[in-house]
């Protein structure tokens, strides 16, 4: 039979508190210091490559934009502006935006105009 806890001390930590709130899941801190979902920026060299790529999408053409040095978040708000722009759809995958259509012209001044590092790369 196994033996009691004599003490809370012999539990091994924090069983309950309402102290701090809601805590993380993943890293049992609170929600407001908790650093699971925080991006880091990708490293890189801080240009943004504009290309045009159609193979591996049964014949489609697709602009993708790589490189770009934002955290996560801000990223989707830059995809979303730009597929604005173009008025077409897209994604925005491992970092890569994807862009419906042949736009690398519209797009590398648009980078330009928001103040990126762009240039065209491919052929």
């Amino acid at each position: 039979m196994a033996k009691k806890a004599a003490s809370f001390a012999a539990l091994g930590g924090l069983v309950f508190s309402t102290d701090a709130g809601r805590h993380c899941p993943n890293c049992s801190q609170p929600v407001a210091t908790c650093i699971c979902n925080q991006t880091v920026i990708p490293a890189g060299d801080g240009i943004a490559r504009v290309r045009r790529e159609s193979k591996g999408r049964g014949g489609k053409t697709v602009t993708t934009i790589s490189g770009v040095p934002l955290a996560e978040d801000a990223l989707k708000d830059l995809a979303t502006t730009l597929k604005k722009r173009c008025g077409t759809g897209g994604a925005l995958k491992d970092g890569v935006i994807e862009i419906q259509g042949d736009h690398v012209e519209l797009l590398l001044a648009e980078l330009i105009k928001h103040g990126f590092k762009a240039k065209k790369s491919g052929g």
